[in-house]
């Protein structure tokens, strides 16, 4: 009986062990120490790296590439002199590039529950870092973790969410976001992300084709705001901590208009053609901005203001 009793006590503390183990991992993560309510950080399904990283892109120079149509979407960053292109159809496999243009280094960010294209600095507290796919969502957005510390990082909100870099920033670097036809218009002397990522893909699918035309999400947001369906396209900024949002319908074709965030003054165009925002401050300076679906601006951002 005793042996009995034994066992079951063991049994339990087994059970209660990987439960309190279980609330403070995930896909390998402490999370023990997250900003965010750990109840919410969902599994996306791939394990950590699950999705691959890539962290020695190569390239090919803009008139050689016959693998991209007109109207694929690319995400462009320009940095002294150096001109790259990063397609949605290949970031959709990946997630995350890892590139480095002269003195600068980056991360090429995509989320394509959120629709979200983000480019950020990978230098934090000057140590360069390296970030991959963690296989984990919050807010149905991506967490990223850099290699360096094994912290987990929110594309979106833009920190560190968990791990040893809990509360540190990203730097959000102005990037292009519009048809392939129009940069390669601006750009013919660019380069363009090459097929050659390391890793076999079907780079011609369109990934994640029936969640892109449905305004159902995949994983539940918190619903803070229904001005907009789920998946409106809206321009998001973030300027000095206050957060705006531009409904893109409301945006007209190709004309410039003038709006202020808190204190600062932009100038903001639309072109829907070549899908294409630019914000801009008043000495004509480039401003980040991304072009993100409502639900999820709104998840993070819920004191948004909305241009009307």
């Amino acid at each position: 009986m005793k042996t009995v009793q034994k066992i079951l006590v063991l049994i339990v503390v087994f059970i209660l062990t990987n439960t309190y183990l279980n609330a403070r991992t995930k896909n390998g993560f402490d999370i023990s120490n997250a900003t965010i309510d750990r109840n919410q950080i969902l599994s996306g399904g791939p394990a950590k790296d699950g999705i691959p990283s890539i962290d020695n892109p190569k390239f090919v120079d803009i008139k050689d590439v016959n693998y991209l149509k007109d109207d694929d979407i690319v995400i462009g960053v320009v940095y002294k002199g150096i001109k790259r292109a990063y397609p949605t159809r290949i970031l959709v496999w990946h997630e995350i590039v890892n590139d480095t243009l002269d003195d600068l280094h980056v991360a090429v960010t995509y989320c394509p529950l959120c629709g979200t294209a983000m480019v950020f600095d990978r230098y934090i507290d000057k140590q360069l870092r390296s970030f991959g796919v963690s296989g984990l969502l919050y807010q149905s957005d991506v967490l990223m973790y850099d290699r360096q510390t094994n912290s987990l990082w929110s594309q979106l909100a833009m920190e560190s969410v968990s791990g040893k870099s809990v509360g540190k920033k990203l730097k959000w670097l102005p990037s292009a976001h519009l048809t392939f036809k129009a940069w390669r218009d601006k750009y013919p002397k660019s380069q363009v992300l090459s097929l050659n990522t390391g890793y076999s893909r079907n780079y011609s699918a369109t990934a994640y084709k029936s969640y892109l035309t449905s305004d159902e999400v995949m994983f539940p947001v918190p619903k803070n705001r229904d001005e907009l369906s789920n998946k409106a396209w809206v321009v998001g900024v973030i300027i000095d901590g206050i957060a705006k949002a531009y409904d893109v319908t409301k945006l007209p074709h190709n004309k410039t208009i003038k709006d202020k965030v808190g204190n600062t003054d932009i100038l903001i165009t639309y072109d829907k053609d070549k899908n294409h925002p630019m914000v801009m401050n008043k000495h004509n300076k480039e401003i980040a901005s991304v072009l993100v679906y409502w639900f999820a601006w709104q998840a993070f951002y819920p004191n948004t203001s909305l241009y009307k």
